[in-house]
């Protein structure tokens, strides 16, 4: 893999779909699109910018491959709504996602990032392992119904 050849940029509007249709390409291929989901990714500047959010893309050769967002929780930013084009799986672009995250958070100061997944996607959990996510309990009125494990990387 070029690394060269992964660009990240910030969210533009003009990704606005970009982002709703990846998220929402591996959510129907793994689950299904819930309220939340929807709610979130059909207006992300409402929901994840305006917040205090921030949304990333990862641009591989000049298209759009990836995508992730660290929403601003008020008391926790949860990395959340990564996903990467069947097209370019494979190419590492999920792991620079990633990492683009864990460098901006601990630039950004911040104490620690947390996720939400779930137990079947079992290479996302190995990565975020590796990467130092720990798992944590989960609450009960968790925001989708498809979490049955809480991870946090302390920063």
């Amino acid at each position: 893999m070029d690394n060269k050849k992964i660009e990240i940029i910030t969210y533009q509007p003009i990704f606005a779909k970009d982002f709703y249709e990846l998220n929402v390409a591996w959510l129907e291929k793994y689950f299904y699109v819930e309220p939340y989901d929807e709610k979130v990714l059909s207006k992300p500047k409402e929901n994840i910018i305006n917040s205090g959010g921030f949304i990333f893309f990862a641009k591989y050769n000049g298209k759009i491959a990836g995508t992730v967002a660290l929403k601003n929780q008020n008391t926790f930013f949860e990395l959340t709504k990564m996903a990467v084009s069947p097209e370019f799986q494979g190419l590492g672009i999920g792991k620079k996602l990633l990492e683009f995250c864990i460098d901006f958070a601990i630039k950004k100061n911040w104490t620690s990032i947390t996720l939400y997944s779930h137990r079947s996607l079992k290479s996302a959990i190995h990565i975020y392992k590796i990467y130092g996510f720990k798992e944590i309990p989960l609450e009960k009125d968790v925001h989708y119904e498809r979490a049955d494990i809480k991870m946090i990387m302390e920063l």
